[in-house]
């Protein structure tokens, strides 16, 4: 409009423009470990948990499609090379998939470092919270430890004890990727977690302090035989999660058709496995039960009939492959069925510890009547009488409602 035009920008101007630097980037790309919240820290945490459920399962397809030893030295995939390749006895996709489940390992180092040092970092309250540090320090070391032993399992040509073994140091690092996570998502507010708690449940007004108000500030307790039930819980799925190593290891599914076998009865380990499994769907029930008709909180509720859901269906495939001669690809489903049920049974163990807002009457903060004082004359008139009478006036007890 009568000024002078401004000239055009230069190609590359009008490409960076709006386009934040690299600095920023990398910046926006670290907070969540190097600063990490409540809500970083969760997800993070949740990764974990993912990330080794996979690396179980695929190792369970490993066993499961005879490729335990489609890689035959250790760190190497053989004497000669250290990558997949063609080896004596072995078809090649035997190989690419002990090889592939190997290499899996490096996103989940990844993982387990950046947990760590987000749990190193992390301060709710102005400190480093030591429980959160050690959990996330076993991410890395359970990794660590991981490959240790599976290297020890291809040395020793599959002996079943050190499968088993490995199977268990596994759920160990499940565990503790759980428990991580549950501390962590009790650390977030329901706000900031978008609606959401604890592994994907839904936090509902009774759970966030009643509806319409606030509730009474008392603890929500689980009752305390209940919350040893879920205890209990977890040392039978403990005792059925090493079962099940052993049928495996019995089994024609131990490997390789070559590999040492548990000497015993896969008949009778295989009913042994079923029966520890029905004690746990019994303490399952009992807990369930227990929670709804008690009047827990409606989140421990829900955690009950998720881990008691698992537990069904894995007792159904259980069954089905049993009758059906152990098809590879059902096993494979059981296995991680099984650490899915591990999951759901922690969950329900860390829920039923949590604090909450007890249900109540009451809908809103309980409201006390003022003082005659306040109503009477004020701070000033308080101050005048003080003076008089060389003592303070005696407060009013507020009116119950």
């Amino acid at each position: 409009m009568g000024g002078t035009a401004r000239p055009p920008k230069p190609p590359w101007r009008l490409y960076h423009e709006g386009v934040p630097d690299l600095t920023s980037r990398v910046v926006a790309w670290t907070r969540p470990v190097l600063e990490p919240t409540p809500v970083s820290m969760r997800r993070l945490a949740l990764a974990g948990v993912i990330a080794n459920t996979v690396i179980m399962s695929t190792g369970a397809a490993v066993r499961l499609s005879a490729s335990g030893l489609g890689c035959p030295d250790w760190p190497q995939c053989s004497a000669a090379d250290v990558v997949a390749s063609k080896n004596a006895g072995q078809t090649l996709l035997n190989t690419w998939i002990e090889f592939g489940n190997r290499l899996l390992n490096f996103p989940l180092v990844v993982i387990a470092v950046l947990i760590f040092v987000a749990a190193w970092r992390f301060r709710p309250d102005g400190r480093r919270r030591r429980d959160l540090v050690w959990l996330g320090a076993a991410q890395p070391l359970g990794v660590v430890a991981q490959a240790v032993i599976g290297g020890i399992v291809v040395l020793a040509k599959l002996n079943p004890v050190t499968v088993s073994v490995h199977f268990l140091v596994s759920a160990a690092v499940v565990a503790a990727a759980v428990a991580l996570h549950m501390r962590c998502a009790q650390l977030a507010s329901p706000q900031e977690l978008g609606g959401r708690g604890g592994l994907g449940g839904t936090v509902s007004p009774q759970e966030q302090g009643g509806s319409g108000g606030d509730r009474s500030p008392r603890d929500n307790t689980v009752r305390r035989d209940l919350r040893f039930t879920s205890a209990a819980l977890v040392a039978v799925t403990c005792v059925m999660l090493a079962a099940g190593t052993v049928v495996t290891g019995t089994g024609p599914l131990a490997g390789d058709a070559g590999v040492p076998r548990y000497n015993l009865p896969l008949e009778g380990i295989t009913q042994l496995h079923a029966d520890i499994g029905w004690l746990l769907a019994g303490l399952s029930i009992a807990l369930v039960l227990g929670l709804r008709l008690s009047g827990a909180p409606p989140r421990a509720v829900r955690a009950g009939w998720i881990m008691l859901a698992a537990l069904g269906a894995q007792g159904v495939v259980g069954y089905i492959q049993y009758f059906t001669h152990l098809p590879a690809g059902l096993v494979w489903v059981h296995v991680t069925g099984s650490v899915l049920v591990w999951i759901a049974v922690l969950r329900l163990f860390f829920t039923v510890r949590e604090h909450g807002p007890v249900n109540t009457p009451r809908t809103g903060p309980v409201a006390t009547v003022p003082s005659r004082q306040s109503v009477a004359g004020g701070p000033a008139r308080r101050q005048g009488r003080q003076g008089q009478h060389g003592r303070p006036p005696q407060p009013t007890l507020p009116l119950d409602r």
